[in-house]
């Protein structure tokens, strides 16, 4: 039934930050809805553990290890890739996108859209990805590709505590995220892997330029 909601059946799609959170859970998704996977991660343990997962799906995989900071590392991925199938993601890969009218997702941040202390350069590299997802949304529209991302507010994943968050602290972190996301609760990876599966999908064919936000409602909120 999913994979008639959602066709993504054969597309080959690059999942990065694949080793854990929202991008493993993305991959898994999108195994089950019968993509085909390069998977890339910083993290060679976590990375394996999810492409066993999307392989358990039937999904034809292929696992990178790389860190996206280093530009050699980012060009070796795109060849590797381009040596199994044609992909989604990044502008390295716009002739392909244009060829396959294919699409990217972007993995924001509700603090692209809202001001928070104390994390001034996350704050502004997801505004920063906010605005060239819609700068290079208008790009490629001519081309019949589209660009959107997905905005998560808190979501339970490994990232607070790789952040240096201790277990006391993370508690007291994800009850206060009960009173600052107006569904009362923060969300899970599978949710924001949901969003970025629709987005890529065929059924959001018309839609390009968008930062969806998946976050309980963070984003219209203003707590005291």
């Amino acid at each position: 039934m999913a994979s008639r909601v959602m066709p993504l059946a054969n597309k080959v799609v690059l999942v990065t930050g694949a080793s854990s959170g929202i991008g493993a859970a993305t991959g898994e998704l999108l195994a089950r809805l019968g993509a085909r996977l390069t998977l890339t991660g910083r993290n060679k343990e976590g990375l394996q553990r999810t492409a066993n997962s999307c392989q358990e799906h039937g999904s034809e995989v292929l696992s990178i290890t790389a860190d996206l900071v280093d530009p050699v590392a980012v060009e070796n991925l795109v060849e590797q890739t381009m040596a199994r199938a044609v992909f989604q993601l990044t502008q390295l890969c716009v002739p392909h996108l244009v060829k396959s009218k294919g699409n990217i997702v972007n993995v924001s941040s509700v603090n692209g859209q809202r001001a928070f202390s104390g994390v001034l350069t996350y704050c502004m590299s997801k505004a920063a990805l906010d605005h060239f997802t819609r700068c290079v949304a208008l790009d490629l529209a001519p081309k019949q590709v589209r660009v959107n991302a997905v905005s998560p507010g808190v979501i339970v994943t490994e990232l607070h505590q790789r952040a240096g968050l201790s277990d006391e602290a993370l508690v007291e972190f994800l009850e206060r995220s009960k009173r600052t996301h107006a569904l009362g609760r923060p969300g899970q990876p599978s949710e924001v892997a949901e969003a970025i599966a629709f987005l890529a999908s065929d059924l959001a064919s018309n839609i390009t330029g968008v930062t969806l936000p998946v976050d309980g409602g963070r984003h219209a909120m203003c707590p005291r």
